[in-house]
C-alpha cells in the first residue's frame, strides 16, 4: 500500500512538472513552436494545464499523506527473519527516495507555475 502511494505520488508530481515547468522551459530556450505542437497534438493537455490549481492541490495533499505515512512508519518494526528484515529496510529506503524525488519535482513545478512569473 505505501509503495503504491509513493509511486502514485511520483507520477502525479511529474504531472505538475509536465504541466507547468515544461512550457516555461521550452519557451525560455526559444522552443515555443515545440510547445505549440505539444498543445495541438497531445490530447487533453490543454485541459490538464487549465486545471493546474486543482492539480497542484491534489498533489500537495498526496505528498502530505505520503510524508505522514512515511513519518509514522519510520520506526515500525520489521520482521525478525533476516531476509524479510532486509527487504523491509530496503523498501523503506526506496519509499523515502521516491518521496523526496516527488517532493523535488513538485517544488520545481510549483516554482515555474507560481513564482517564476512574479520574479520577472
Amino acid at each position: 500500500m505505501k509503495n503504491a502511494l509513493s509511486y502514485f505520488t511520483l507520477f502525479s508530481s511529474t504531472g505538475t512538472l509536465l504541466c507547468c515547468a515544461l512550457p516555461a522551459l521550452l519557451v525560455t530556450i526559444g522552443a515555443g513552436g515545440v510547445m505549440a505542437s505539444i498543445y495541438a497534438n497531445v490530447p487533453g493537455y490543454i485541459t490538464f494545464a487549465q486545471n493546474k490549481n486543482l492539480l497542484f492541490l491534489l498533489v500537495a495533499v498526496l505528498l502530505l499523506i505520503n510524508g505522514l505515512i512515511l513519518w509514522l512508519n519510520r520506526n515500525a518494526p520489521c520482521p525478525v527473519d533476516a531476509t524479510k528484515a532486509e527487504i523491509c529496510m530496503k523498501s523503506r529506503k526506496i519509499s523515502r527516495t521516491i518521496y523526496f524525488i516527488s517532493l523535488g519535482i513538485y517544488c520545481v513545478g510549483f516554482f515555474f507555475s507560481y513564482l517564476a512569473a512574479k520574479l520577472i
